[in-house]
């Protein structure tokens, strides 16, 4: 898979990610957000995502196109329509 590589991220940089809904667990999607300066730490970063400000974590899964986060999905979730 084609990860966006945190080490060399500064603000402004933009990512997708995919989101799960925190209110309807089955349902994720690709979103797009940002790379920030985390605000109450200047030596860290943070993501911008839904109008909210994500501590990004070792585990998260950043992708540097639409496309790269969409092919992840695409291999990763299971459409339950589909049965």
């Amino acid at each position: 898979m084609d990860f966006f590589n945190i080490n060399e991220a500064k603000p402004g940089d933009e990512v997708f990610v995919i989101y799960r809904n925190p209110h309807v667990p089955s349902v994720a999607n690709v979103k797009q957000a940002e790379i920030v300066q985390h605000p109450k730490d200047p030596n860290s970063l943070a993501l911008f995502l839904n109008e909210t400000l994500h501590v990004i974590e070792d585990d998260d899964a950043l992708f540097p196109s639409l496309e790269a986060a969409q092919r992840a999905y695409d291999e990763n979730y299971f459409d339950f329509e589909a049965e």
